[in-house]
């Protein structure tokens, strides 16, 4: 049996995502032929060519000039400036081209779209050089990368505008697919005409099809805005080779699919698996050979003969965290990958900027307790780890194999017990490498460990902040306070880490109050040094989170659903406190942009939300208070 793992458009471009190459390492670690490709990276290179943008350029003249938008009137008006340096651009951000960066610098090479007005926000007159307050007088190659990441995002623009309207670098068609309660949008949009996206996207899955001669295909789908290209991808092969088996499964799928009983889905594909996809997946390799019947299948979704969905669920343990074998990239075009940089903080800059071999320190949460959370879902509920010594000998393995010793530990919240044990074992066995990671801004992790993950070589770490209130955090039972935090974050700062915090508005009772108040000691958090970075994100209520679950302990009411046949993971609900959370959004997402760039640290809070809302309440927090528990702690 041959078995090719795809990763479908689209994912990200900077570096392989891991679940194909998780997958692919276990197979073979029990001796199945396995290989895999990323077509999410091969669709957007196909266009970002002389020749593809030709086919771009083709489509947008087809477009009547009224509904021509300004990066598309800017494409056509500069569409030979374009042809001419598309591929010089991206051999540059391929890091094949880095002298390239003195021409793009100069500021006459590249076409300057629309993206570029961006540029004037930091522009105070007092140079001619707006980037010049980001990248001084040095910082070249960076300073390139982030103009030809503006002149790629214009690029962009023109594909969603001209070829595809679903079309975007991360969130491709996510609308058709995001709790989305019947199959009917996707049903209508894969019934359509196909575009030029579609069209390559098939001829690209044709190519690798012909080339692996698969026996089965896996899909892995982590986000809703993958779904709608895993459908075309499966939709083509099934009309040239309708006896190949395909299976489906990841993130989006163990999230929202929990419910399917459209059977419409299995026109496309033949199993559908959740949670991790190790067990199920030998459990149908042993059905397509012979050895399994269907009714043994493992957590897998199938269609009957008499048109029905069935979840077969035999009681089989799962494949132990220690014996899922290493990751393995063989066969991802690890050279190709784009190194953008949109964000210049330093931080944030890492999710996008560089090619990071992803690994697994352990498998779930070991805290599984946060009420906004799935923590009722098997990639949270089920905590498991793996030696030390297992770890660093898949750490060396994948650097031999990848020659990039960067690496981005991908956990929900990596326990410090076992990043303390990890760092030792890297220290003693002189394996130099540079990761970051995700955890909780919990106590253990002292100004002591923080110096010791940095000696291992960490260089950043990210967590939950959510809410900067420590009503709302025992409420979501995160298990942290504001001070806390401030203590652990200004540890890692010390110690040389970087630090970015997720940050929540909307949650459950939150009052106008509690959020200007949040937004203080956020400012107070960047003002202190302790975060570099952080994200503003919008509360969503889901059906698998202890608060979806248990709406009433939280004083909301939930929302009537719709009856569902495909998706349901997001629910509305009913807020007695009757904030407008999203005005709010508007502001908090304006703050922390500044902050982020080190601007406006001596503003009273409110000027951010100034013309969006009127009368927000003072800050009751006293603008000095982190600093007066940091210099007594």
């Amino acid at each position: 049996m041959k078995v090719l793992s795809l990763i479908p458009p689209m994912t990200q471009l900077n570096t392989p995502y891991p679940s194909t190459a998780y997958i692919t390492g276990f197979l073979r670690s029990r001796g199945i032929d396995a290989a895999q490709e990323d077509l999410a990276l091969a669709l957007v290179l196909s266009f970002f060519t002389s020749q593809g943008l030709g086919k771009v350029q083709s489509q947008a003249l087809r477009l009547k000039e009224e509904f021509r938008s300004a990066s598309v009137n800017y494409f056509l008006d500069h569409f030979s400036s374009y042809q001419v340096t598309i591929e010089r651009v991206i051999a540059f951000l391929q890091g094949r081209d880095s002298t390239l960066c003195h021409r793009i610098n100069a500021r006459d090479f590249l076409p300057e779209g629309p993206r570029f007005s961006s540029l004037d926000a930091h522009d105070d007159g007092a140079s001619s050089d707006p980037l010049a307050w980001a990248f001084g007088a040095l910082g070249s190659q960076d300073r390139a990368r982030h103009l030809a990441t503006l002149y790629l995002n214009d690029l962009s623009d023109v594909l969603r505008d001209a070829v595809d309207e679903r079309f975007e670098f991360v969130r491709y068609a996510e609308s058709l697919a995001s709790s989305q309660p019947t199959f009917n949008p996707l049903a209508d949009a894969l019934a359509a005409e196909p575009t030029l996206m579609d069209k390559t996207l098939s001829d690209l899955t044709l190519k690798v099809m012909d080339q692996h001669e698969p026996t089965l295909v896996i899909l892995s789908v982590p986000f809703p805005g993958a779904m709608y290209a895993s459908l075309r991808i499966a939709q083509t092969i099934k009309l040239k080779w309708p006896g190949i088996k395909i299976a489906m499964g990841g993130g989006y799928i163990n999230t929202e699919l929990r419910e399917l009983t459209d059977p419409r889905v299995f026109d496309y594909v033949d199993f559908i698996g959740l949670d991790s996809g190790e067990r199920p997946l030998l459990c149908i390799i042993d059905h397509l050979e012979g050895r399994r019947s269907v009714e043994r299948l493992v957590r897998t979704f199938v269609r009957t003969e008499s048109h029905q969905v069935r979840f077969m669920n035999w009681p089989e343990p799962d494949v132990p965290f220690e014996e899922v074998g290493t990751a393995t990239w063989d066969g991802l075009p690890l050279n190709s990958y784009l190194s953008l940089l949109d964000m210049l903080n330093p931080m944030h800059r890492l999710w996008s900027d560089g090619r990071w071999n992803k690994l697994t320190v352990a498998q779930g949460c070991y805290w599984k307790k946060c009420s906004f959370c799935d923590i009722s879902l098997d990639y949270i509920s089920r905590y498991e780890t793996a030696s030390a010594r297992l770890l660093v000998d898949r750490i060396e393995s994948i650097v031999a194999e990848t020659g990039q010793t960067g690496f981005h530990f991908v956990d929900e919240a990596a326990p410090p017990k076992m990043l303390k044990a990890l760092a030792q074992e890297l220290i003693r066995r002189q394996v130099f490498i540079s990761w970051w990671g995700n955890i909780r801004f919990e106590k253990t992790f002292t100004p002591d460990l923080a110096a010791l993950l940095a000696k291992s070589g960490c260089i950043a770490m990210s967590g939950g902040l959510e809410v900067a209130s420590d009503r709302l955090l025992t409420l979501m039972k995160k298990g942290v306070s504001v001070a806390q935090v401030a203590n652990v974050t200004k540890g890692f700062a010390d110690s040389g880490i970087l630090v970015h915090a997720y940050l929540m508005y909307g949650f459950p009772t939150q009052t106008i109050q509690e959020t200007v108040d949040a937004l203080e000691y956020v400012r107070q958090l960047f003002e202190n040094g302790c975060i570099h970075s952080g994200f503003f994100h919008r509360f969503t209520c889901t059906v698998h989170s202890p608060v979806g679950r248990h709406p009433e302990e939280y004083g909301i009411t939930l929302a009537a659903l719709p009856p569902i046949s495909f998706a349901k993971n997001d629910i509305g609900f009913i807020d007695p406190s009757g904030v407008d959370h999203d005005l709010l959004g508007l502001g908090l997402k304006k703050a922390i942009y500044n902050y982020m760039h080190g601007l406006g640290f001596e503003e009273d809070v409110r000027i951010w939300f100034k013309g969006i809302v009127k009368n927000l309440p003072k800050s009751t927090i006293p603008r000095q208070k982190l600093a007066k528990i940091l210099a007594v702690t």
